[in-house]
């Protein structure tokens, strides 16, 4: 049963892009597409479209379409979304205090 979870949630968050997309959501911001594709500039234009298209599909992220000249799209997570705060902050902690790798050869601690 466990196993099945840890399978979803690494099919949702799967994407070399979707975390960086999370971090840059974070903390009720909203964005345009265009303010996206400068804070993530290694990113291709149809990546960040297929990833965002992929997160809106999963209720991750909400894409609100302003009806104007010119089309104003902005994107924001959902409550849903939102709520992986927590855990990504906690994954980026371990992260940080990951421990010097050991020497090949060496068994790790």
């Amino acid at each position: 049963m466990a196993a099945d979870g840890v399978e979803n949630v690494l099919r949702i968050l799967e994407g070399r892009w979707k975390l960086v997309i999370l971090f840059h959501l974070f903390g009720g911001k909203v964005l345009r597409f265009s303010e996206l594709e400068r804070e993530i500039p290694a990113i291709s234009q149809k990546m960040l479209i297929q990833q965002l298209r992929q997160m809106e599909k999963d209720g991750i992220v909400r894409r609100i379409v302003h009806h104007q000249v010119p089309p104003k799209v902005e994107y924001c997570l959902t409550a849903w979304g939102q709520a992986l705060c927590p855990a990504l902050d906690a994954l980026l902690t371990w992260a940080i205090d990951r421990p010097a790798e050991p020497s090949v050869g060496e068994p790790a601690p």
